[in-house]
């Protein structure tokens, strides 16, 4: 947070005024004395008088007797000046005058005006405005000094001592603009200012607010104190009122409070929430400590931290901590519950490293910790079904070959079921490909040149637990681990010169620390199986081989037609595979689990993290086609002569496989997959469906006999999907497509849209007022109103055994649009056809107010109903001053 509310206003003016003091000076005789300012307009200075100069316009120098002998010309040969009507020197007065449109440049002075006097004896500039013909004031004094600026209407400086006076200075710093009455500085450290106000609004001359005060002391680098201040609201005082006011005066993030919002819980009763206190640590990193605090008990502990090093790396920690207690202790409802969430996002600069690279994105917590959570901020991510991590480091050896490796710690876990899967880590390293046959620069062609072969090794510590066992003995006491080698051998080859052929041959071996033994238990008279410690392996292999080329085709319309040509390109490939059978890693035991003796199979690596070998023998021929079409169209516009193209499907593709060593079910079943894009890319379309050429039994169990044969059709389509996704906005046709998505929603595991509602915090530390220009209001509001929609639909059916079933189906929305220049509203909504009911709803309403802004957001059904609103300046120096009401969801703890 940054609390310097005024100080950085003020050091816009006062750093910009190269000093401010008042200063006296003996009154010489008559014929060289100095007329006083009149005190009815002291925005008027009255310089010499000259001719064609009107009196109103004219200022009176006279000379100041001074003992010390000036040196003639010394500043003289330093100045750039010029003016439209005159420029006059007087050597007697040591005065330079500038009329009309005057400019003078000194160091780094730049002053322009329309009037201008220099007195380089005394060392003064004097600037003011003058008259046009209709007797109105014009060329106001602009005052610049390095990147300050003062608009003032009349000053008086001291380019030696750097003391100024100041009258109606207008100036701006970051966000603030500042009008004072009179600046002065008294020395070289310390600035006042008199009838001050300041405020963020663009126009200073008419603000939608400001704060009055008549007294500020201002120490640049320091700090800034302020008498009584006053906040006023269209001109009407308000009873916003301070004393007075201390500000530390710096160009750096500072220190302070986080103001909370409150409200009523009809469980947990008043609360205080989102209150806390930012810490600017440094230049590089920072943290923000919120909290929660409800009268019945509970609470809630938050700490965003964020860090960035110019060129090495950047990123940002959220922990999150919620101690919940519903109703009363020794009543039947009364329930306690801790819940906490992780967010960790690490990104390395391209340029840190070129050998490695370090990253990290971090979502882990409690499975209902959005669910459950008070703070409301959170609410459109309940809808969230997983959460996953990765932490990941990779390093490249620049050796021949080159050799790769990395390391990765993985997290996902599913908020419903509450399972949790984690690899601690995974170990991964691979030799690049070695051409053995291939000459060192020469070209890789034929069977034999092409042959090549690599390593690969990946480990794993993979753990499966649950919410309930995470982090306790129990979880690392059921962590599986193991190790694989591959060493892949491939070559690839033209063949008939349209046909691209390729060969492998895959060697494989796997290392356990744990196996397992199954037996019969007669005292309890059942199976057991038992865990066994101690490395074993096992090794398996395999060949493939697999042919394709590639066919185009074309159908000409005719260059007259509105579609010219479709051209269909078609991939058609055949591959082969063979797996021995492994029956060596197989052992038998007898059961009497039953009234009768079984025997059993088993493999003592069944479970194992890469699975155990194969016992049956797979002879498989596969079959694969791709299909792409395309269209070439004419274009409405006649002067383009070339046609359009357009994608008709980005992709067909159909598949299957014939196992020659079975002895039923030989044929895999039919899978067709496709997708294409429409409305110039922003409507995407996916579907698939699985076609099974085999019948079923009354059991819905699959039999060896074709379905075609069992009274059926070709094919029994046993599942189909369908899903749609379209982003459309009024600007597209200009602009492109406009993106509103909730980046914090997806960094707590939601949608990088917001379909499923919109995480809303106008109170945020991290939000940013919107500078961006805007079209000025017309009389009447034009009819191109700005909107943005984004839409999902998705279907799914199934068949697997007769029960000819919609599975899903839902259609979700989200429009938001510009219903007026100020006026912003969103709703977020869908609709599940089998469930027959709405989907999580949510409303935005978003009120520009120029300096300030609103915002009202509302759930108005469902177990997260909720609603919140929002006033509050836009700039971050003022952020604080606000007014924030929300609800809290309230949720039953399960």
């Amino acid at each position: 947070m940054r609390p310097n509310i005024v100080h950085i206003v003020l050091s816009a003016i006062l750093l910009t005024l190269f000093a401010s003091s008042s200063y006296g000076q003996e009154i010489p005789p008559k014929k060289t004395s100095i007329s006083p300012v009149i005190p009815s307009d002291t925005t008027v200075v009255k310089v010499p008088e000259v001719d064609n100069i009107p009196d109103s316009t004219q200022i009176e120098v006279a000379k100041v007797q001074d003992t010390t002998k000036p040196k003639k010309g010394a500043i003289l040969s330093q100045i750039k000046r010029k003016a439209k009507d005159y420029e006059r020197i007087d050597q007697k007065t040591k005065q330079i005058t500038l009329y009309n449109e005057a400019e003078l440049y000194y160091e780094d002075i730049e002053l322009k005006s329309g009037i201008i006097v220099m007195d380089y004896e005394k060392q003064e500039i004097y600037a003011g405005r003058i008259k046009d013909s209709t007797g109105a004031y014009t060329q106001f004094p602009v005052f610049k000094q390095g990147s300050n600026v003062v608009e003032p209407d009349s000053i008086r400086f001291n380019y030696k001592t750097k003391k100024a006076l100041v009258w109606n200075s207008r100036t701006e710093q970051m966000d603030f603009r500042i009008k004072a009455d009179i600046t002065k500085r008294e020395n070289d450290s310390v600035y006042y200012m008199k009838g001050a106000r300041f405020t963020t609004s663009k126009d200073i001359d008419d603000p939608e607010y400001y704060f009055v005060t008549n007294k500020v002391k201002f120490v640049p680098g320091q700090k800034v104190v302020v008498g009584f201040t006053n906040m006023v609201i269209a001109d009407v005082p308000t009873p916003i009122i301070l004393p007075f006011a201390f500000f530390p005066m710096t160009d750096k993030a500072q220190s302070g409070l986080l103001l909370p919002s409150y409200g009523e819980n009809n469980q947990r009763g008043f609360f205080l929430q989102n209150l806390g206190y930012y810490l600017a640590l440094s230049d590089n990193y920072d943290l923000a400590v919120l909290g929660d605090y409800y009268t019945n008990g509970s609470y809630a502990l938050r700490g965003e931290s964020r860090y960035a090093y110019r060129y090495r790396f950047s990123g940002n920690i959220n922990v999150r901590y919620e101690n919940l207690i519903t109703s009363e202790r020794g009543l039947p409802d009364y329930a306690r519950q801790n819940i906490y969430n992780i967010q960790w996002s690490h990104t390395q600069d391209s340029k840190a490293s070129s050998g490695s690279r370090f990253s990290a994105s971090v979502n882990m917590g409690s499975s209902k910790y959005f669910r459950q959570s008070i703070n409301q901020v959170n609410v459109g991510s309940t809808m969230n079904n997983n959460l996953s991590s990765s932490i990941s480091y990779s390093k490249s050896f620049a050796t021949i070959p080159a050799v790769n490796m990395s390391l990765t710690a993985t997290h996902s876990q599913n908020t419903n079921t509450e399972e949790i899967n984690m690899t601690l880590p995974t170990l991964q390293a691979s030799v690049d490909r070695i051409f053995p046959f291939a000459p060192g620069d020469g070209p890789k062609k034929g069977f034999i040149k092409n042959l090549n072969f690599q390593y690969s090794l990946r480990g794993e510590n993979r753990i499966k637990t649950y919410d309930s066992l995470f982090f306790k003995p129990q979880m690392f006491k059921d962590a599986q681990i193991g190790l694989q080698h591959s060493i892949p051998i491939a070559t690839n080859f033209k063949l008939f010169k349209y046909f691209s052929a390729s060969t492998t041959a895959n060697y494989n071996e796997v290392w356990y620390m744990k196996t397992i033994r199954k037996d019969y238990d007669a005292t309890t008279r059942k199976d057991t199986t038992t865990t066994v410690n101690g490395f074993d392996a096992y090794r398996t292999y395999n060949f493939g081989a697999s042919i394709g080329t590639t066919i185009y085709g074309t159908f000409n319309f005719g260059s007259d037609k509105k579609i010219q040509a479709i051209r269909h390109v078609m991939r058609p490939s055949v591959s082969y595979t063979y797996t021995p059978s492994f029956d060596q890693y197989y052992e038998n035991y007898t059961s009497y689990a039953t009234a009768e003796a079984v025997v059993k199979e088993y493999s003592r690596f069944e479970g194992g993290i890469f699975g155990s070998p194969g016992k049956n023998l797979s002879n498989n021929i596969g079959f694969s086609l791709s299909n792409t079409f395309e269209a070439k169209v004419t274009e409405k516009d006649t002067t383009i002569t070339e046609p359009r193209k357009v994608m008709l499907l980005n992709n067909l593709n159909l598949s299957t496989g014939y196992n020659v060593a079975a002895d039923s079910l030989a044929w895999s079943p039919l899978r067709i997959s496709g997708g294409t894009q429409l409305f110039k890319n922003k409507m995407n379309i996916n579907f698939g469906a699985t076609l099974n050429p085999y019948a079923i039994d009354n059991q819905g169990r699959v039999i060896d006999k074709f379905n075609i044969d069992n009274g059926g059709s070709l094919f029994r389509m046993t599942n189909a999907n369908l899903t749609l996704g379209y982003s459309l906005a009024s600007s597209d046709t200009k602009s492109g497509n406009k993106k509103t998505g909730d980046s914090q929603g997806e960094r707590n595991g939601g949608r990088d849209d917001d379909l499923f509602g919109r995480n809303v915090d106008p109170s945020s530390r991290n939000d940013q007022s919107d500078d961006e220009e805007k079209d000025p209001i017309s009389e009447f509001f034009k009819l191109d109103i700005p909107w943005d929609m984004t839409l999902a639909y998705s279907f799914n059916y199934s068949n697997t055994a007769r029960e000819n079933r919609i599975s899903g189906n839902s259609l979700m929305v989200s429009v938001n649009s510009d219903i007026t220049p100020m006026w912003k509203v969103g709703v977020s909504t869908g609709y599940d056809f089998v469930q027959k009911g709405v989907t999580f709803t949510q409303l935005r309403f978003d009120r520009d107010l120029k300096s300030w802004k609103l915002n009202f957001s509302w759930v108005p059904f469902g177990t997260n109903s909720y609603w919140s609103f929002f006033i509050g300046i836009k700039a971050s120096v003022l952020q604080d001053v606000k007014y924030d009401k929300r609800s809290v969801p309230d949720r039953i703890i399960q």
